[in-house]
């Protein structure tokens, strides 16, 4: 299994890198939106969908990012759209994460359907318009989510005693999220110090973060930043008990699927976006 999970990893490596740092942002929003099309796949499949209209779902999502992208705005001038999204998760996610699995599976199949591709095609067109700002202003939004990610499983394994949501993931424990936090809130103080340093082709969402709403209040954002991390990370989760799922697919062999990696970023992205563009 270990040896799946490295070699998946590096093919998927060797995809990505090259078109992150190539010239142009539109290699690296073109593999991803083919990566994001097969998860509306994977989420059309979770909700009771079977193959071909899973498939026309991820037809429809790389139909409308490819409208987006014929249509590209910058990513202030979509500010609106992030708040909203923003707004969303913090509202919806909730909400749904206190209902549970049950009353998830309780919706009607294209309401839980349609909410996954609005929810999908916002992250994706978030993560586009990241890369387009600069490589380092995406790097340090998607290393929020690794950076809290890693923290909080060594901070669960070592102090984990209070559960955070057992009926959702009974991994997860409230001091996981809080070593999350501290990982997260360490990271910024790294990045910083490298932005002063080292001249990147943008600025990172931590130095931006900082000049808009000072030290404070950035500290406060990237932690709002983590938890909306967890909603994201607990949001599939619920929809894989739901179903009894252990993984969104097998299209990864090692990982899971897509969704299974990106589920923590549908929020993030929009959200970081929403703070650094309003």
């Amino acid at each position: 299994m270990l040896a799946q999970r490295i070699m998946t990893a590096l093919v998927l490596l060797a995809l990505l890198l090259p078109t992150l740092w190539w010239s142009s942002p539109w290699p690296f929003v073109a593999l991803t939106l083919l990566l994001i099309s097969a998860a509306a796949w994977e989420w059309a499949r979770l909700n009771g969908l079977a193959s071909k209209a899973a498939m026309l779902c991820a037809v429809l999502l790389a139909a409308a990012g490819l409208g987006l992208v014929l249509t590209a705005r910058a990513a202030g001038d979509s500010h609106m759209l992030w708040l909203l999204a923003a707004l969303a998760w913090l509202v919806g996610g909730v909400f749904v994460l206190r209902a549970g699995p049950q009353r998830w599976a309780q919706w009607p199949q294209g309401v839980r359907v349609a909410i996954g591709g609005v929810l999908l095609v916002t992250a994706w067109w978030a993560l586009a318009q990241a890369r387009i700002t600069g490589v380092n202003y995406l790097l340090s939004v998607l290393c929020i989510v690794w950076a809290a990610d890693i923290a909080a499983y060594f901070g669960g394994r070592a102090f984990g005693r209070n559960k955070l949501a057992p009926s959702i993931s009974p991994g997860k424990s409230w001091e996981g999220v809080a070593s999350g936090m501290l990982g997260v809130l360490a990271l910024a103080a790294f990045w910083l110090m490298l932005d002063t340093r080292i001249a990147a082709d943008s600025a990172s969402v931590f130095t931006l973060l900082k000049q808009r709403f000072g030290p404070l209040l950035m500290a406060l954002a990237l932690l709002a930043l983590t938890a909306m991390s967890v909603v994201g990370d607990l949001f599939e989760s619920l929809i894989k008990r739901a179903v009894g799922a252990k993984d969104s697919s097998a299209l990864l062999p090692g990982h899971g699927g897509v969704l299974d990696r990106v589920d923590a970023l549908l929020p993030v992205l929009p959200c970081a976006l929403a703070l650094t563009t309003w």
